[in-house]
């Protein structure tokens, strides 16, 4: 029969959280499995990443939701404050585990794409290679052709996890516009723990935003944003832009920018790609991550996103079926969804770009309020979010929620 098949092979470009996690869910349901990446090793970026528990629901699925959690650092209550540390809404660790079924879990990204890359078989990731996708291929027949230094491949099944900049995405939607300017620019660090506790805090000023939390190694990741046009850097170093820009805030920050290694400070603008996709797909490739959805990072959903994807995607072309009816099914469950989730978090740049006076009053009134209104009301923002859960027949055997009670030794 036309388009039906065995589980053939599989090739994912790009090796982000997201297209690991496609590939080991690919691998665990018979694809045979080729990960191919531009850069020379595996190192991602040096940074944190939230896991929530919809997320962390996903990596349930492929049996890796407890060793990420036991590597991960659970949140504790903290909660939004002003520069001049003045507590604007607390938020409760108990009460998001209660409402989404779990906490969440902060994990460095190198040791996440380690623990995931490990399921994978030996030579299953080559890097050091750039591809292009030469021809998407049609479901129900010809393959797909990838071009890479060594030659050509050709795939039952092409991934494109190649990023906001997306070269597959390009290639098979070249009348897209693509990603925008968000209008903010971001910084990251890990750096050792300040000498004092603090509690986890996210800061919020005029068209600024400072966050600092706990990883479970006793580093530090700490990340800044700012209202800035595209395309600047400081001339005398990152370091001393988040010093001008921060130095003066609450505790910890100055201390915590002061242990930064210059050379270790990173500073991306933010894009995000706020006209949607017409699908996830097209003949045998499809999008994931921040190559079909890019967002920005103020509801730090965009690698949960991801693996949310690879999830789904692993659930719809499952061995014997046809890929056409598969890879249309998939897009159809996750372009309304993350399309919400950009928009989302786009209000959420709004917000934190207010720079006049009036405005930031009101803002910082309206948050207060809320949070003394109860945490529910501040939970809420997440409702249809965290509560997430996969297509139930992909969970692996034994897979249970992510648990609500928090280990004591966290």
């Amino acid at each position: 029969m036309p388009g039906t098949r065995a589980a053939g092979r599989a090739v994912v470009i790009g090796s982000g959280i997201g297209g690991l996690t496609a590939a080991v869910a690919l691998h665990q349901i018979g694809w045979q499995v080729t990960v191919l990446e531009r850069a020379p090793s595996l190192e991602p970026v040096g940074a944190g990443i939230g896991l929530a528990p919809n997320a962390q629901r996903a990596l349930d699925v492929i049996g890796l939701g407890d060793t990420i959690r036991g590597l991960a650092a659970w949140q504790g209550d903290g909660g939004m404050r002003t520069p001049g540390g003045r507590w604007l809404a607390r938020t409760s660790s108990a009460a998001a585990a209660e409402r989404f079924g779990g906490p969440l879990v902060l994990v460095h990204r190198a040791v996440l794409v380690d623990a995931i890359a490990s399921r994978l078989p030996a030579g299953a990731v080559r890097t050091g290679c750039p591809a292009q996708l030469a021809d998407p291929g049609t479901a129900g027949g010809r393959p797909a052709r990838i071009t890479t230094g060594d030659g050509e491949l050709e795939a039952d099944l092409v991934i494109g996890a190649d990023g906001i900049h997306s070269g597959v995405r390009r290639a098979l939607f070249p009348q897209h516009p693509g990603p925008s300017y968000a209008g903010l620019t971001t910084w990251r660090i890990v750096v050792p723990a300040p000498g004092k506790p603090f509690e986890p805090h996210e800061t919020w000023g005029a068209g600024l935003l400072w966050g600092t939390h706990p990883l479970k190694d006793g580093r530090i990741y700490a990340y800044g944003a700012a209202a800035a046009p595209a395309g600047q850097h400081a001339p005398d170093g990152e370091k001393a832009e988040l010093l001008r820009r921060f130095g003066d805030w609450h505790d910890p920050i100055p201390a915590v920018i002061a242990a930064a290694d210059p050379g270790q400070v990173l500073r991306n603008d933010v894009h995000h790609i706020l006209d949607p996709l017409p699908a996830f797909h097209r003949g045998r490739t499809a999008l994931l991550g921040d190559a079909a959805h890019a967002m920005a990072p103020t509801l730090g959903q965009g690698g949960n996103q991801a693996i949310e994807d690879a999830i789904v995607l692993a659930h719809h072309v499952t061995p014997g079926g046809e890929l056409g009816a598969a890879l249309a099914a998939y897009s159809a469950e996750r372009l309304p969804r993350t399309t919400a989730v950009v928009r989302k978090a786009a209000g959420v740049v709004r917000l934190m770009t207010l720079t006049s006076t009036p405005a930031v009053t009101v803002r910082n009134t309206v948050m207060s309020v809320v949070s003394r209104l109860g945490p529910g009301l501040v939970l809420r923002t997440f409702d249809g979010i965290a509560d997430w859960r996969p297509p139930q027949r992909t969970y692996a055997a034994g897979a249970k929620d992510v648990q609500s009670e928090r280990p004591a030794q966290h």
